[in-house]
């Protein structure tokens, strides 16, 4: 998807990317950020959150995206084993022009495991150039 607003279609599906849930990064992130959590349980949900991120920032760099207004209604449905890829998705739900240069589209974001299992999800508001 690097389109403009006005060519963005509501129920357009965008792919993010994959990215692996690595068993020495799930170590280092645990040791770093969640002391006390055991590694047996998969991705802790920061790190989850993490992995969304830096797949939305590495999609979104190419966009005509201007600015993120909010992430909200934020899910985690499972914690991802390492060694587990996950699938990143975009599904946009709804778009407003604001003005006559830019509009806010609001999406859906969803990880996916490999077994086509929710992981996590949440939504996002953005403004795109038109």
């Amino acid at each position: 998807m690097p389109a403009s607003f006005d060519d963005i279609d509501i129920g357009q599906v965008v792919n993010l990317g994959a990215a692996g849930v690595d068993a020495a990064a799930l170590q280092a992130f645990v040791a770093a950020f969640t002391p006390g959590w055991a590694l047996d349980r998969g991705a802790p949900d920061a790190m989850v959150y993490a992995l969304w991120a830096r797949l939305d920032a590495m999609a979104a760099a190419e966009w005509p995206q201007t600015k993120r207004l909010g992430v909200d209604a934020l899910r985690w449905m499972r914690n991802p084993p390492a060694g587990e890829l996950l699938r990143g998705r975009m599904t946009v739900m709804a778009k407003d022009p604001v003005g006559d240069d830019k509009g806010i589209v609001i999406a859906q974001h969803d990880l996916l495991d490999e077994a086509g299992r929710l992981v996590f999800s949440c939504l996002t508001r953005s403004v795109f150039t038109r």
